[in-house]
């Protein structure tokens, strides 16, 4: 899937899978540029 933002425009590719890899989420996380402690208080 690709999440994207328009303003400022940003685009963020994550994969369709029931289980991410530890670090691939991590991955995930350092480019929407959030700490780990940021993207779970999102959820």
């Amino acid at each position: 899937m690709i999440l994207r933002r328009d303003e400022p425009f940003t685009q963020l590719v994550v994969p369709d899978h029931k289980e991410l890899d530890r670090g691939t989420l991590r991955a995930i996380i350092r480019q929407a540029n959030l700490t780990v402690d940021q993207f779970t208080k999102l959820l």
